[in-house]
């Protein structure tokens, strides 16, 4: 696709003392990104190769923007994916939460959905770059926002 190249969407983690410690300092550790493949869920910084997950368009049905209620004065965010069912199960730092874990963690989130999702920490979500990203590379996939009550908006 010409062009295509600028309307990548990636955000990486800052430098962190992970990184140097564990011997990555060639560059800085991917977030999350879109690109005409599919999108990249990156693992948590100390664990970023474990836990980072590729999921191509083919298994992608939505990009949905939540939050999390907790006892802080703002909530926590979290970009996630709604896959096709049957999709292969992702690596991540969510993946060995049980069914009830993520209904009391976020009961207006399905579990799938919560489990291939990622908290948006050290780094910073740029919404309109992420729908040109997907107008780009994926016009089928929506990005849709789940408010604490269930409802989109």
């Amino acid at each position: 696709m010409p062009g295509s190249e600028s309307s990548v969407y990636e955000a990486r983690y800052p430098w962190t003392p992970f990184q140097l410690l564990g011997g990555a300092w060639t560059g800085r550790l991917v977030a999350f990104r879109v690109d005409d493949r599919g999108v990249t869920l990156g693992g948590a910084p100390a664990r970023h190769a474990g836990q980072t997950a590729f999921v191509p368009w083919h298994d992608v049905s939505a990009v949905v923007l939540w939050q999390q209620e907790t006892a802080a004065l703002t909530p926590m965010r979290y970009v996630g994916l709604r896959r096709r069912p049957g999709a292969p199960a992702l690596p991540g730092p969510n993946a060995s939460l049980s069914r009830d874990r993520t209904t009391r963690l976020a009961p207006h989130i399905d579990h799938d959905l919560f489990l291939a999702s990622r908290h948006i920490n050290l780094w910073t979500l740029d919404r309109e770059r992420l729908v040109n990203a997907l107008r780009a590379f994926a016009p089928q996939v929506p990005l849709e926002e789940v408010g604490q009550n269930g409802a989109d908006g």
